[in-house]
C-alpha cells in the first residue's frame, strides 16, 4: 500500500445514517472484497452525578488529529491484509443517540476484518487527541475522560 497525504476525518455534528449507508453502497462493485465490519461510535445518555448527558460537543487539533488518523491508518494497512478503510468522526455538537464515530473496514476475508476494526478502533481511542465536553440538561458541562 502505497503511503498518502493524511486526509481530513471530520464531519461537522453528527454522521447521518444516510452517509452511513452511502458508504456500505460504494463498496457493492468492490468485488474482491469478501467482507466489511463496521463500528459506530454513539453518543450515550450517561448519567453522572445525577445529571444525564443531552449532547457531546466534539473539538481537536484537527491537523494534529488527522496526522495521527493518518499514522493509525498507514499501520492498520501494514499489519492487517485489508482492501480498505474509512474513518470519520464528529467535530461540534452530537447529540444523545447520534454517531460520532464510524470505522469502516474491508477485506476479502472475515476474519482480518475483525481483528483489524477493533485495532484501529482501540488506537483511535488511546491515540487520537479529540475531546470531548459532555452537554447536560441544566446547561452545565464536564470533560469527558475516555475509558
Amino acid at each position: 500500500m502505497e503511503s498518502k497525504k493524511p486526509k481530513n476525518v471530520f464531519k461537522e455534528g453528527a454522521i447521518s445514517p444516510q452517509f452511513i449507508a452511502n458508504s456500505i453502497e460504494k463498496h457493492q462493485s468492490k468485488t474482491n472484497i469478501g467482507a466489511h465490519n463496521i463500528f459506530l461510535g454513539q453518543v450515550r445518555a450517561d448519567e453522572i452525578e445525577g445529571k444525564t448527558v443531552t449532547a457531546i460537543d466534539y473539538t481537536t487539533y484537527e491537523g494534529m488529529a488527522n496526522a495521527k488518523f493518518h499514522e493509525i491508518r498507514e499501520a492498520t494497512f501494514e499489519k492487517y491484509d485489508i482492501t480498505c478503510m474509512h474513518i470519520y468522526h464528529s467535530v461540534g455538537r452530537v447529540a444523545v443517540g447520534e454517531i460520532c464515530l464510524f470505522v469502516f473496514v474491508s477485506s476479502s476475508r472475515r476474519r482480518v476484518v475483525f481483528e483489524a476494526l477493533e485495532y484501529v478502533v482501540e488506537a483511535i481511542k488511546a491515540e487520537v487527541p479529540i475531546f470531548g465536553k459532555e452537554l447536560f440538561e441544566d446547561a452545565s458541562y464536564q470533560w469527558k475522560v475516555n475509558t
